[in-house]
């Protein structure tokens, strides 16, 4: 990976992208530590690391580089498109007119993404209304209630879109995915803090020397086992028949189709957390201890506790088989096939072709859900024996993992393709 990106510094091009998308990721970073007129980050803080941690917090805040524990401009990060993007993807599998339009090639893709921009304010706006309402402890002034409110939500509303802008230009004149480039260094930033957290740790006597020595090792098996799943793959092999068109003939070659192990990514872990923490979201918004049942509730949906373990490696499970059946449609594929003379050999076209695609997507979807369920736990579960928060969860190792694969193969591509020379030479 590292010879790559020296060889890209090399052609002038690659330098100008590199350069411009590190400089944007400078201005990510300077943003998040803008803070918000008229909010307390103490309180804020606390919600992400404190005696009322919540993991959807957590997690919000590692997207945001600390953003959001800091009070800052870029406290609801890029959250807000994610969301939208999502919300577009499944109302275009649910509405067929949205189904037409994302096929109609530049055009179609063009009004797709101006929905999603839309659609980015308005959860924004929801959002940073729900949090402004949710987090009132937090808020230094309540005597002016309307120009606070409007000076908070605007603040949130305006760093999410400023964002969303930011990484739509890395994307047009830099390297990488925009969004994805801006979450991965959000991620990245806070792995500084974290390794501090282990080294005060140790200097107490809460981590060892060898606790610390298995926490690097997991961390680097981990790191390996992301980039062999993420690449892993079941190729379907398919033949094309030849058929003579005029005096020539075409088709006859083979082919495959490429059937991902992780094909759902991480949104099946970002569905099950916020459902995983949907009560204690509640719970700290409403300025009361709990009691009773709530308390019982809070205590086994608490990420120390065996039960929220299982739960949400059971709806990682869940959400992994519904994604991926909303993104691969069997049916599709073999019809597809069937129009363009190709079959899967032993496998009559048709029917027959998608219910064993059908087959086989579901062995695959298995294995991804349970490896996403066994990234997102294993953090849990260790933090459960040695009694300490991992502050990068499995989420975060996968979402930097994949974009680190992305981009460079990004870069690889662009470098192939300057070099080409052609046949004139």
């Amino acid at each position: 990976m590292f010879h790559i990106i020296r060889d890209a510094w090399k052609i002038p091009d690659l330098r100008k992208k590199m350069l411009y998308t590190l400089m944007m990721l400078v201005v990510f970073r300077l943003g998040t530590f803008i803070p918000v007129p008229g909010l307390d980050k103490t309180v804020l803080a606390n919600l992400v690391s404190g005696d009322n941690a919540n993991s959807l917090f957590a997690l919000m805040n590692s997207f945001s580089g600390g953003a959001f524990a800091n009070a800052t401009i870029f406290a609801m990060s890029i959250t807000p498109y994610i969301n939208s993007s999502i919300i577009l993807q499944l109302l275009t599998v649910a509405i067929p007119a949205l189904e037409r339009i994302s096929k109609e090639g530049e055009e179609g893709r063009k009004k797709i993404a101006a929905w999603t921009r839309y659609g980015t304010i308005i959860l924004a706006i929801i959002q940073a209304t729900g949090l402004y309402f949710g987090i009132k402890g937090a808020v230094v002034s309540t005597q002016h209630w309307l120009l606070s409110y409007i000076t908070i939500v605007a603040s949130f509303t305006a760093g999410t879109a400023f964002l969303m802008w930011l990484g739509e230009k890395i994307t047009e004149k830099g390297v990488g995915n925009g969004i994805s480039m801006i979450i991965f260094g959000g991620i990245v930033s806070g792995i500084p803090n974290g390794v501090y957290g282990l080294y005060e740790n140790f200097k107490a006597g809460s981590l060892n020397i060898w606790a610390l020595i298995a926490i690097a090792v997991l961390a680097l098996a981990m790191v390996a086992f992301v980039v062999f799943i993420n690449d892993a793959e079941r190729r379907v092999p398919v033949q094309y028949a030849k058929r003579m068109v005029g005096r020539k003939m075409y088709g006859g070659q083979s082919t495959h189709i490429p059937i991902k192990v992780s094909m759902a990514g991480v949104i099946p872990i970002i569905f099950a957390m916020s459902i995983m923490s949907f009560p204690a979201t509640i719970m700290s918004f409403i300025n009361t201890t709990p009691t009773g049942f709530w308390a019982w509730l809070l205590k086994v949906l608490s990420p120390t506790h065996w039960f929220y373990v299982v739960m949400y490696v059971l709806l990682i499970v869940f959400f992994t088989y519904f994604y991926t059946a909303i993104q691969f449609n069997p049916i599709e594929i073999a019809n597809n096939m069937k129009k363009n003379g190709g079959f899967v050999p032993g496998i009559r076209p048709g029917k027959p072709t998608s219910d064993y695609i059908s087959r086989i997507l579901s062995k695959i979807t298995l294995t991804g859900a349970l490896f996403l369920g066994l990234i997102a736990a294993l953090p849990l579960i260790l933090g459960m024996f040695l009694n300490f928060q991992i502050s990068i969860g499995g989420t975060s190792m996968l979402i930097m993992v994949g974009v680190a694969l992305e981009t460079v193969k990004q870069i690889e591509s662009q470098m192939l393709m300057r070099h080409y020379k052609g046949f004139l030479e």
